[in-house]
């Protein structure tokens, strides 16, 4: 993130109560989320098959390490009103916050691109742009590039520059004798980490999942066309074909998924990144619990990932449930050996189409 500023109204009792009690279950689920993501592919041979599995592992462990880095010492302060942890570690500990969660972000965009590559391009072009050098350089860069508005620039104090005064006057209550761990930005640090850690990520990410949707649906309707085509003359319609009609659910499901995984990016990280540009051109005026508001709600996306990224995946489903039920043998992959698919065509336009 690039600003935490802490909440100096504080919370009342009941307020600390249902706080701890909703932040340790998100700790809690994205912890042990993120952790059977990585363990499932370790040990699934066949999800280490898949390019994209390699973002998915590198996401996990970015948001894993959100959990047990960051949320629990943002979590003790919010409960504590009061951070005791001295003022290097805050520096510290703000620097991984920005550095974790833009990297969580940067990892989705380039979820994103991989599948665009994959769906909305031919076979060919996907292995030429996705090869293993390619994944290991955009996997760097997501780890690399958010160094750039992270460690280096908190650690020289860029971001306080003109502001000072107004963080020191924040850091310290001498009514209830606390300190804060308070990060407020300027406003060129403002714009340009929220337009690298979301703002472009996001682009991307739009006209990614806009390309993927259109050929979905692009694809659903070419299914539907062969079926059509392939009527018998004497004009009765025979039952769908089975595997055409898996195309288009397939083609269908995701294209509804992509809409939810869109969604909760949007409604997870969107209030905190408009807030942070806004908030300096109006004199920091933005309400302390506001902040912490959007701050965990952001938090929250570490927890969802896990959900959006592998548990709609059915082949993660069945790895998740190998490993929760000790291997048991109801859940492992049918044997594939032995088994035929007929298969028909149909000729359009001078061209065959295999429709099974």
């Amino acid at each position: 993130f690039c600003v935490l500023p802490s909440s100096s109204e504080g919370f009342g009792v009941a307020e600390k109560i249902v706080l701890l009690t909703f932040i340790s279950a998100v700790i809690l689920m994205a912890i042990l989320g993120n952790l059977l993501v990585m363990v499932a592919v370790c040990r699934d041979r066949q999800l280490r098959k898949i390019k994209t599995n390699y973002f998915i592992v590198s996401l996990a462990f970015a948001d894993l390490l959100v959990s047990v880095l960051v949320m629990p010492f943002g979590a003790i302060e919010l409960v504590q009103d009061n951070w005791i942890y001295g003022e290097m570690f805050c520096l510290v500990r703000t620097s991984l916050d920005v550095l974790l969660t833009t990297a969580s972000i940067l990892h989705l965009c380039c979820i994103s691109l991989d599948r665009y590559y994959a769906i909305c391009c031919q076979p060919l072009v996907y292995r030429n742009k996705m090869t293993p050098l390619r994944i290991a350089v955009m996997l760097g860069g997501c780890w690399v590039i958010p160094t750039f508005i992270s460690f280096l620039p908190i650690m020289q104090g860029w971001n306080s520059i003109g502001i000072i005064d107004l963080i020191q006057q924040r850091q310290f209550n001498k009514a209830s004798n606390s300190t804060y761990c308070i990060f407020m930005v300027n406003k060129p640090y403002a714009i340009t980490c929220s337009v690298v850690a979301f703002y472009i990520p996001f682009l991307l990410m739009v006209l990614a999942y806009y390309r993927i949707y259109i050929t979905a649906r692009e694809h659903a309707r070419q299914i539907q066309v062969l079926q059509r085509a392939g009527t018998p003359a004497d004009g009765r319609q025979h039952p769908p074909d089975q595997h055409s009609t898996h195309r288009m659910k397939t083609e269908t499901k995701a294209a509804k998924t992509l809409c939810i995984i869109m969604g909760c990016f949007c409604l997870c990280w969107a209030p905190f990144f408009v807030t942070n540009i806004v908030d300096p051109f109006i004199n920091y005026t933005v309400p302390g619990k506001l902040w912490t508001a959007f701050l965990w709600l952001g938090y929250i996306n570490s927890g969802l990932n896990p959900f959006l990224y592998a548990f709609l995946n059915k082949s993660f489903r069945r790895a998740f449930l190998i490993i929760l039920c000790c291997g048991d043998e109801r859940y492992r992959r049918p044997s594939i050996l032995g088994q035929t698919v007929p298969c028909s065509t149909t000729t359009i336009n001078g061209s065959t189409h295999v429709l099974r």
